[in-house]
């Protein structure tokens, strides 16, 4: 199920580029350009993304009416702004507060907590294929023609976390294993291939045919939901 963002940035590059990400990740994204008339809109989403500098109305005074129009609907403020009395007024009204530059695994992180913390549809479970049910919330992945949990690693949970994060979207090798090792990925390393091939076997009906973990050769991996 696509989480809903209502999205306020004035700036049609950096908005372009975070809505696109948004998408690309499982979001549905409304973008508005301003604050103009987001207090009709706020309640037809799950989760706020607010710059603080807006052309008319400014992100400190669009932030306060949206808050009060839709009190249980979490806003995360946006700015390149970095002084704490910025930040402490932010937050009087806002639930987080992410500084510009961003990267976008950090902004998507900061989502899923707020959205998790009031209940929205991210805790709701995710199906993999006709048969995998992910419990985002739970941490837990189940065998829905079993109803029985399967046990993963700590490492398998981390890919398969990484890849519910990044849903639909090809992700190169070493960017998988930069991610969850923290570290420089060398050329022709194969712990990454060796843990995909382990997790598929736990995951996948027929391992050698996968159906949710799709291999694009010389490129990476991509998880469809």
């Amino acid at each position: 199920m696509k989480r809903n963002v209502l999205y306020i940035e004035d700036s049609e590059k950096i908005g372009s580029w975070v809505k696109e990400e948004l998408e690309q990740r499982g979001f549905s994204v409304q973008w508005l350009l301003s604050g103009e008339g987001a207090e009709k809109e706020v309640n037809q989403h799950e989760i706020v993304i607010l710059d603080i500098m807006l052309p008319g109305l400014d992100g400190f005074t669009v932030g306060k009416r949206l808050k009060k129009a839709a009190p249980a609907v979490p806003i995360l403020l946006l700015s390149a702004r970095t002084s704490i009395d910025d930040k402490v007024d932010g937050l009087q009204f806002a639930d987080d507060y992410v500084t510009k530059p961003f990267h976008t695994d950090e902004l998507v992180a900061r989502l899923e907590v707020l959205i998790r913390r009031t209940g929205g549809s991210y805790s709701e479970r995710i199906s993999l294929g006709n048969h995998i049910e992910v419990d985002p919330e739970a941490q837990m992945v189940f065998d829905k023609r079993t109803g029985e949990e399967i046990i993963l690693t700590g490492k398998q949970h981390q890919i398969l976390m990484y890849f519910l994060r990044h849903p639909n979207k090809v992700l190169p090798k070493e960017q998988i294993y930069e991610a969850i090792w923290e570290e420089t990925y060398i050329t022709g390393d194969k712990t990454l291939m060796v843990h995909i091939r382990r997790l598929r076997q736990k995951l996948e009906r027929n391992p050698d045919s996968p159906e949710i973990i799709e291999t694009l050769k010389g490129i990476g991996y991509r998880v469809k939901l």
